[in-house]
């Protein structure tokens, strides 16, 4: 019988908790437990670790809690200081390690602490539960110091959130990711880069055609990491008014792309020495040789019986062509779609006539 796995809270329900303590705290009530209810209607019980009375405000200590959720912030501390005052509504600061918005594209206006709206909902009624008022006045500080590190690995930079990381939540509890809830966290760099004016916005499955993408002269506000969901990324892209995209991808990518499979982890689907062996076989790669591509590990291994041949060139050339036919294809002709394949390396195998339009335009270099 398969474990059922354990739900945990989110940072913005840490930061609540903690609002919560404070006012219990200066109270003189007992604070180390609090319940709070979630956004969804969930009971939340969560222990608080600490709470002190600073020259800044009161200060509670909440160190958060992931459950089963592969979550990086799981154990680290979440600091919210409190500061009631006479005018009413509630001001929200980032302290060390939460992220300040620069770019336009976010939920948030540039200038503002990244406290998503969920956290600030849980905050205000805490806030008007302890109080009996809805304009309560308060300014709520939130400090996460190990978020200065822990944004390094997060899409923050790449959102042009600065300074470390946010503090989310969309209801309070942290359940273990799904794949939906990873794909949707990969939207928001779509709506910085149109925002942004890019003119065209350029998918990269990893950090690896990241890379090669900025050795090419490309924005980096123009990149979109998309990992193993590209279909859904294009999806996302031509529903947010997206006009031009290029995709750059090592050849293992591309060549499921180029045989139509857009979710490219291979778990979904493969293909892609059936594929490779195809297009060869079809540019003139004598039969011993296909079945070699055939029986090869990788796809750099079958690249390289193929370039043995002499075939290198047109085999790239013609996936990166049938990936910008099939990506069209998927997104009905409202987008224009360019492909570049690359290998480890960096170098560019094949692309197509869209790739080298979008380079000459934009100024590009795609030497081959």
């Amino acid at each position: 019988m398969a474990k059922e796995l354990r739900s945990g809270y989110t940072t913005g329900a840490c930061a609540a908790a903690g609002v919560k303590a404070a006012f219990l705290f200066q109270a003189g009530a007992d604070w180390r437990t609090v319940e709070l209810t979630a956004l969804d209607g969930t009971p939340l019980t969560i222990p608080v670790k600490d709470v002190a009375e600073t020259p800044e405000g009161i200060r509670a200590e909440v160190v958060k809690f992931s459950g089963d959720d592969p979550d990086i912030t799981n154990g680290v501390s979440v600091f919210t200081t409190v500061v009631l005052r006479d005018m009413a509504g509630i001001e929200f600061r980032a302290g060390e390690g939460v992220g300040t918005v620069t770019k336009r594209g976010m939920s948030l206006p540039v200038g503002e602490p990244s406290i998503n709206e969920g956290p600030r909902t849980l905050i205000r009624n805490v806030i008007a539960e302890m109080t009996g008022r809805a304009d309560f006045g308060a300014c709520v500080t939130i400090a996460i110091p190990a978020g200065v590190e822990l944004a390094k690995k997060t899409l923050n930079p790449v959102l042009g959130i600065e300074g470390g990381i946010s503090v989310i939540g969309t209801t309070g509890v942290l359940r273990p990711m799904s794949e939906e809830a990873f794909k949707d966290s990969l939207v928001p760099q779509i709506d910085v880069a149109l925002a942004s004016g890019e003119p065209v916005l350029v998918f990269v499955p990893g950090k690896i055609g990241e890379k090669i993408a900025l050795s090419l002269g490309v924005p980096k506000t123009a990149l979109i990491e998309t990992s193993n969901f590209m279909g859904f990324m294009l999806d996302r892209a031509a529903e947010r008014g997206a006009e031009r995209i290029l995709i750059l991808g090592h050849t293992g990518k591309l060549v499921k792309m180029a045989a139509g499979v857009f979710h490219t982890h291979n778990r979904i689907a493969d293909a892609r020495l059936e594929t490779l062996a195809a297009y060869a076989a079809a540019e003139g790669l004598v039969q011993d040789d296909v079945r070699a591509v055939l029986a090869a590990n990788t796809t750099e291994d079958a690249m390289e019986i193929i370039a043995a041949a002499g075939l290198m060139e047109r085999v790239c050339a013609v996936v990166a062509e049938r990936v910008h036919i099939r990506a069209e294809r998927y997104l009905f002709g409202k987008v224009q779609v360019g492909a570049l394949m690359v290998n480890f390396a960096g170098d560019i195998l094949g692309a197509d006539a869209r790739a080298h339009s979008f380079a000459h335009t934009y100024g590009w270099r795609l030497e081959q």
